[in-house]
């Protein structure tokens, strides 16, 4: 299997959630975490052996296990309140990773899901499912709002590892709803739960995520 380049995160590596997804749809159906081992690279052939993929090289990129416990949901967000603080997302007057498939401001063909931060610190964006959306996509939307939720403090962020449990993948122009939760922050790592929603405010899928501190953008 391979990232295709489309799908990057920080630039010349795959953004985390849509790897994740990819690595754990690999693996088989159903919950599934994902550990990243170092940032998936693009374009590139990475073998399974089992539940591990590796870089050419042999160097290891993922690690996937199965979920049991239960992924605690972020709680929903109307549609209009997440497209009133989507006006305030940070990525717009400074982004870390601009070309990012998901949050990126310079990306017309990815998710542009934009995160602002509700009154309570959640963050939480309005999204439009694409015509290709898939299990992949849900991971990608999962990703980048609970990273931002962790992002106001001024820290810089990659994610590490996530677990997510998908109930069911929105038809394609589906009018949804991601929030995204800083619940601990602990040393370099933040955990953070996010959660996507039907505008109805039925759950799609829900996520929870290690995220590592870094010094600067790659």
């Amino acid at each position: 299997m391979q990232i295709p380049a489309r799908f990057n995160g920080p630039p010349g590596s795959g953004n985390g959630g849509w790897s994740a997804g990819a690595f754990a749809l690999a693996v088989g159906p159903g919950p599934r975490e994902v550990t990243l081992r170092r940032p998936p690279p693009l374009d590139t052939p990475l073998t399974a052996d089992g539940s591990a993929f590796h870089a050419p090289g042999g160097e290891l990129v993922a690690e996937v296990r199965p979920v049991t416990e239960a992924i605690e949901p972020v709680p929903f967000a109307s549609v209009a309140a997440a497209t009133e603080v989507s006006a305030g997302y940070p990525g717009f007057t400074e982004h870390p990773f601009p070309t990012c498939y998901v949050c990126g401001t310079e990306r017309p063909d990815g998710l542009r899901i934009f995160p602002g931060r509700l009154p309570d610190g959640r963050t939480a964006a309005p999204w439009v499912a694409p015509g290709d959306v898939g299990e992949e996509t849900m991971w990608a939307a999962l990703d980048c709002p609970g990273g931002w939720s962790a992002l106001h403090t001024g820290r810089l962020f990659v994610l590490g590892r996530i677990a997510v449990a998908i109930d069911r993948v929105p038809a394609p122009g589906a009018s949804c709803v991601v929030v995204g939760r800083a619940d601990a922050m602990s040393g370099r790592k933040a955990i953070t739960g996010s959660t996507v929603y039907a505008a109805d405010g039925t759950r799609l899928a829900a996520a929870r995520a290690t995220w590592i501190e870094i010094a600067s953008v790659p």
